[in-house]
């Protein structure tokens, strides 16, 4: 079957239809990992968006039951090279394909990925609509000037717990602000006898505070910062009261509250190989990276705080510390999922934040 991407300039792609069947649009992202496809298509940061696979073959070791970083997929649509529909992998199983289908995610295969990269990055992300109904190119492209904008959709609730729950734990509590939280930032807090408490986006100070929480964590999470005004007011109200940490959307969330600005980037930093270099130590990590907003650098100056962390393909900010208080956060990635797994050391770190308050 036929599928067709249609883009808000007027670039259409047409290739064959995998996974669900139906019509989706969106904003149209591409991820360079290598690895992975099944954490990127459960990662809750990407809802409301089209993913394309800059890797040319996707699939080829199938779909497990212990890699998912959500109980479900939020991506809109799925673009591809190559669709392996026969996969080899001891722990697979089933086929992306069926995954797609089943999560009710388009897919198109066959058509030339690393054109439809280049152009998003000359031109950086725009709307799509990726169909399987419809063989007019031209409507689809009238369909995608029309879709709604990521910024001013309320995405995070749509992707965020609803109630509190808590997993228990021996060590420290953290209350974890979920935004649309990847599971691993909770296996990693676990792995670290940590008890964790996640509740909804939309939780107020007073409300976290009598939760006796030892440590606060923003986590990642889909769309631009500003769309959680909520999110951004209870985080203010908490700066200096307990260690907090910020990933992804929580690092900008941070950085909003204190008084600096964010803005959106031309195409975002998506895959498994960003490098970032930590300005304290003067080492070098390659980052698992998953954003399409950025804090401000401009912003900062006059602000208590330092970057900590730097994106050296592009100079942006990756990381911020509080010059007096208990308090950091980081644009990139330190749970990985696919990986790299190399800043793990920054869940340390707030452990030692945490410790040292005790």
């Amino acid at each position: 079957m036929q599928a067709i991407l249609a883009l808000e300039d007027g670039t259409v792609f047409t290739g064959r239809a995998f996974g669900a069947r139906g019509e989706r649009w969106g904003e149209v992202v591409f991820n360079t990992a290598m690895t992975g496809y099944q954490e990127i298509l459960t990662d809750p940061s990407y809802c409301g968006q089209i993913v394309v696979m800059t890797y040319p073959l996707i699939g080829n070791y199938g779909i497990n039951r212990e890699d998912f970083e959500a109980k479900k997929s939020y991506v809109r649509g799925f673009v591809v090279r190559e669709e392996c529909d026969r996969p080899s992998n001891w722990r697979a199983s089933y086929r992306l394909s069926d995954f797609l289908a089943r999560e009710g995610v388009v897919g198109i295969s066959g058509i030339d990925t690393r054109a439809l990269t280049c152009h998003l990055r000359n031109q950086g992300t725009m709307r799509g609509v990726l169909s399987t109904e419809c063989n007019d190119p031209a409507l689809l492209v009238e369909k995608a000037k029309q879709c709604p904008h990521l910024t001013g959709q309320e995405l995070v609730p749509e992707v965020a717990t609803k109630e509190i729950y808590t997993l228990e734990g021996k060590g420290y509590r953290v209350v974890l602000i979920d935004l649309g939280s990847k599971l691993n930032i909770i296996r990693h807090l676990r792995e670290r006898d940590c008890e964790v408490v996640v509740v909804p986006p939309t939780t107020t100070a007073r409300e976290i505070l009598a939760l006796h929480p030892d440590g606060i964590l923003l986590s990642n999470g889909p769309g631009d910062p500003v769309d959680v005004p909520y999110a951004i007011r209870t985080t203010r109200e908490l700066i200096g009261k307990r260690p907090m940490f910020g990933i992804c959307l929580g690092h900008q969330v941070i950085a909003l509250a204190l008084g600096a600005k964010t803005y959106k980037m031309k195409f975002g930093h998506r895959g498994a190989n960003h490098p970032v270099k930590d300005l304290a130590t003067g080492k070098v990590y390659i980052t698992s990276q998953n954003h399409g907003f950025a804090v401000d650098a401009d912003s900062l100056a006059g602000l208590p705080v330092e970057v900590c962390h730097r994106n050296l393909n592009d100079g942006t900010v990756e990381g911020i510390r509080h010059k007096h208080l208990p308090l950091f956060s980081v644009q990139y990635h330190p749970e990985a999922s696919p990986g790299p797994r190399e800043s793990a050391y920054l869940f340390d770190q707030f452990i030692d934040l945490m410790q040292r308050r005790k």
